[in-house]
């Protein structure tokens, strides 16, 4: 699994519509609020141009793209964090994910209620952050206090990560979300142990008609000013187009896409910036009759990437003997790239990088 990601936004933004389009999985569609009440969840394949180039060397029987899972939960409405709509429920869904795709309406049209009556993607914006604020400050505030009465009893831990508490509850209060505030290293599991709404990464989406799609508007400035002051990442799509989209064959979605002046699909770009979010990697095995995708967070050392395929592999880990995608590709093959040179053997301590092809040796 690539990661866990939640589409948040108020109702009526287009969330299903994009989840539809994004997963096939049918979630329903409907002009009133509240619409996705329990989460529809939805596994997609991740497109990934490496992958296929591969197998077109090495032609394997099987080919396993890596997959990410896409979450629709309930529109937020104002008042959610003191229980107004879904409230609790729809901050509860929030908390099991990875990161939150933010949806907001930008397009007009008469025949969509907006909660609102009008568009404005600032203003939609600043509803469903406060609320995402408002719920942290509750939670921190709650470990305040209880770490308040047990530094007057003498604990000197507890007395330590008051002034984190508190540097944390005052910059909620300020309407700053938990992944702007630093945190120092001795208090990051603390901070884990939150699970604040807002120390999730968010990526905003803008969710255009067609016609914004091709011309722009003011709307998408609006959700780019607001990503950039939250020192986040944004992207625009059409949710209906890519809805289109998945009624296509491969060449009629590339022509669409040429048509429109794209280069890629509302899901390539979800991908791309989620990758970017989170510092994920991908890299290959081919064990058997099987060529396989895996995303690991960068960073990550060959044995516990050997670990993501079985524990039992982690444990008894020799070492890992990794080709590089580029190298592959310019090489025609492993046995080339071998006898290149190319393919190196490494230990333990050998961080695993975007585009390595891995065979990990261990004991059984």
């Amino acid at each position: 699994m690539g990661f866990r990601c939640g589409i948040i936004g108020l109702p009526n933004v287009g969330k299903s519509t994009i989840f539809n389009a994004l997963t096939a999985a049918g979630a329903e569609v409907a002009n009133y609020p509240f619409c996705t009440i329990d989460p529809n969840i939805g596994i997609v394949r991740v497109p990934d141009k490496r992958l296929e180039k591969i197998a077109g060397i090495i032609k394997p029987p099987k080919v396993t793209y890596t997959t990410m899972e896409f979450v629709d939960i309930a529109g937020l409405v104002k008042g959610a964090s003191r229980g107004e709509g879904l409230g609790n429920k729809f901050l509860g869904h929030i908390r099991e994910m990875d990161a939150l795709v933010h949806v907001i309406r930008c397009f007009d049209n008469p025949d969509v209620v907006h909660l609102d009556g009008d568009v404005d993607p600032e203003r939609d914006i600043g509803i469903v952050n406060m609320e995402l604020v408002l719920a942290d400050l509750e939670t921190v505030e709650r470990r305040f206090q209880k770490a308040e009465k047990m530094a007057k009893t003498g604990d000197k831990n507890a007395a330590q990560e008051l002034h984190f508490y508190r540097r944390l509850r005052d910059a909620l209060g300020k309407g700053i979300p938990a992944r702007k505030t630093p945190v120092e290293e001795e208090f990051k599991e603390l901070m884990r142990e939150l699970h604040l709404l807002t120390a999730k990464k968010m990526l905003y989406v803008a969710n255009v008609s067609e016609d914004v799609l091709r011309k722009g508007n003011g709307y998408i400035r609006q959700v780019e000013d607001c990503a950039k002051r939250d020192d986040s990442p944004s992207i625009v799509i059409c949710g209906d187009l890519e809805a289109e989209m998945t009624e296509l064959s491969e060449d009629e979605r590339a022509a669409f896409l040429k048509d429109l002046g794209l280069d890629e699909s509302g899901l390539d770009k979800l991908i791309r910036s989620g990758y970017g979010m989170l510092d994920l990697i991908t890299f290959y095995t081919t064990v058997g009759t099987e060529l396989r995708a895996w995303t690991v967070e960068a960073g990550t050392r060959a044995p516990q990437a050997a670990g993501k395929i079985h524990s039992d592999m982690e444990r008894g880990f020799i070492r890992a003997e990794v080709v590089h995608y580029d190298d592959f590709i310019n090489s025609g093959g492993i046995q080339a790239a071998k006898e290149r040179g190319l393919l190196h053997s490494e230990g333990k301590d050998y961080q695993i990088k975007d585009g390595d092809i891995v065979l990990f040796r261990f004991n059984v």
